[in-house]
């Protein structure tokens, strides 16, 4: 068996909200997010969700501690990410998110927003990315009231654990 002696690679200063994707891409993304160093993770259901998500076999605790746990063995990291489910919306616009953005820059990511996606911010950050689709303009408009920034990663619109790789990549 082998050993670990040298400590685990630092963690990112990000806590990620992520509209619940599809099932298939839920278990590869976070095996992604978590080999590159996310340590919080709420996932989220939005407008576009599909509620039968919420049912999926992936969702089940041990399902998530799998996906968790091959992404730590990718990175060679040891510490596990808190992941917590939130199935409400507005619940989680007016109960959660103010906490959550009381010590962290809020980043939107979202298609058509008017400025581009930060670079090497290295701050504590909250970056939510919705589902396939985007996110509904209610809930953009609700997020950027709270005290998020929109922001965008170009013309091209792309799929969520795509777009989670190269926003992690980009804003740490």
């Amino acid at each position: 068996m082998e050993t670990l002696e040298e400590p685990p690679p630092p963690p990112l200063p990000v806590h990620l909200v992520l509209a619940l994707p599809r099932p298939r891409m839920l278990a590869r993304t976070l095996e992604h997010v978590t080999a590159l160093g996310v340590k919080e993770i709420t996932l989220l259901h939005t407008k576009r969700v599909e509620k039968s998500y919420w049912q999926s076999p992936e969702l089940r605790p041990d399902k998530i501690h799998q996906h968790l746990l091959l992404g730590l063995e990718q990175a060679r990291d040891t510490q596990l990410p808190i992941v917590t489910l939130s199935k409400g919306f507005r619940p989680f616009l007016e109960q959660q998110l103010p906490g959550l953005l009381s010590q962290r820059r809020g980043l939107l990511a979202h298609p058509g927003m008017p400025n581009a996606c930060p670079r090497n911010i290295n701050e504590p950050t909250l970056l939510l990315v919705g589902p396939e689709g985007g996110f509904i303009n209610w809930e953009v408009e609700q997020l950027l009231a709270a005290g998020c920034e929109g922001m965008h990663l170009g013309p091209r619109i792309l799929r969520v654990e795509t777009a989670v790789t190269a926003l992690l990549s980009r804003l740490f």
